[in-house]
């Protein structure tokens, strides 16, 4: 069986890769068992996993590194490099920009503050935010449509970089704007403007949505509205402390603290040799992309949510009512509040999400009874070149990456996991 991984990110449109390097760094663990001792690793197999994250970066892939957990086990491994002029390698602690995995954490403040009774999810944004979102529109969409993408606001994307607006005619594109914007400041105001000027993708509660950052934009000034204080900051002492990360945050300029690879954009071959977008203002996506992670907090994170740590179990309920989705690539998925899920026949329910930004992209995973996680990082983003109507072509990146998603979260000891 394959898994077929969507290549798309949540931040515009997504990737082409190259062979790039060699160099191979690992680490396997094991994690110290409730009762004392080590746990052995039953779960999955360390060297099999080893081989097909390899397969992921002679692929193409420059750098990878994951953690996948079973219970109380963990392997923890990394393949590849994180520059490739020096030929660092990457290795499985690094930090990286997570995309739209931080809309789970938007999803879950705003859930915290339904619970305290200062947000209805099916209340109009007019009542919140009447001179963000006027008029009918602000009437008829409520907080839920923002959550689940059914408001039918557009995507500003390709306002705020306007070189990208001729997607996915390559001909006619550049890679002017990802420049021109590596420093520059936006506002969340103006970058919601863009996406409200823009025509509508859809009506409130149509279906299927249309997925947005626009959306989660108008959710953090939301939170801003309710609590006081800025998203990022309530999102850092009530979600992220909450569930006791230790090396995940916003970050506060344009340089990401502390270890990390180079980020290398391709822009579906546009940008050939891929550049390094490492050092980036992310205040073009905010509360929608632009948290910095690890693999290890990732998967705590996930593991908090489901347990009801961060939110009660009947506020993750509510972020679990999926509907179907297009995503900004045109594809189909199942969306909540904040949550991707994905069924894999065999093996199990999975929730977790999909992130992007210029030059990094993450996956992350975990079952529906929070026994199996994975959670991966790659340094190389858009890297399938596109035919003249715009659809990705296969890449092997493609296949090594279903491989090892495949491996990380069915293996043999997993097959008949509950559903």
């Amino acid at each position: 069986m394959k898994i077929r991984m969507a290549t798309w990110a949540s931040v515009a449109v997504l990737s082409v890769g190259a062979g790039m390097m060699s160099a191979t760094a690992a680490l396997a663990q094991t994690e110290a068992a409730p009762g004392g001792g080590v746990s052995p690793l039953t779960g999955f197999d360390p060297a099999r996993l080893q081989s097909v994250l390899d397969g992921v970066h002679r692929a193409g892939m420059p750098g990878v590194y994951v953690e996948v957990r079973d219970s109380g086990q963990v392997w923890r491994g990394a393949s590849g490099v994180a520059d490739v002029e020096t030929g660092r390698p990457v290795t499985p602690g690094m930090r990286q920009r997570v995309g739209s995995l931080v809309k789970t954490f938007t999803a879950a403040a705003i859930m915290q503050q339904v619970e305290k009774g200062r947000i209805e999810l099916d209340a109009p944004i007019a009542r919140y935010l009447p001179k963000l979102v006027p008029g009918k529109r602000g009437q008829k969409i409520t907080v839920r449509m923002l959550l689940n993408h059914t408001s039918g606001i557009a995507e500003y994307i390709t306002y705020a970089f306007p070189s990208l607006r001729k997607f996915p005619s390559l001909a006619d594109m550049s890679p002017k704007s990802l420049d021109d914007n590596r420093f520059r400041r936006f506002t969340p105001a103006e970058l919601i403007e863009m996406g409200l000027k823009a025509p509508a993708v859809g009506r409130p509660a149509g279906s299927p949505g249309v997925y947005a950052n626009t959306n989660y934009l108008i959710l953090g000034e939301l939170l801003e509205e309710v609590t006081g204080t800025t998203a990022e900051q309530y999102i850092t002492r009530n979600v992220i402390e909450r569930a006791g990360l230790r090396h995940t945050a916003f970050p506060a300029g344009p340089r990401i603290k502390g270890p990390h690879p180079r980020m290398y954009e391709a822009f579906f071959g546009l940008i050939d040799p891929p550049r390094d977008y490492s050092v980036y203002d992310m205040s073009w996506t905010g509360t929608g992309a632009s948290l910095v992670s690890t693999m290890e907090d990732l998967n705590r994170f996930y593991r908090r949510l489901l347990d009801g740590t961060i939110v009660k179990r009947s506020s993750l309920a509510q972020m679990q009512r999926t509907g179907p989705a297009i995503s900004q690539t045109g594809q189909k998925i199942i969306y909540g509040l904040g949550l991707h899920e994905l069924k894999i026949p065999g093996c199990g329910t999975f929730w977790g999400n999909h992130g992007s930004v210029w030059g990094a992209e993450t996956l992350s995973w975990i079952r529906a009874d929070g026994k199996r996680q994975m959670s991966i990082a790659m340094n190389l983003t858009r890297w399938n070149k596109l035919d003249p109507s715009g659809k990705p072509q296969p890449h092997p990146i493609d296949d090594a990456l279903s491989t090892f998603t495949q491996q990380a979260l069915c293996s043999d000891d997993n097959a008949q996991a509950e559903k």
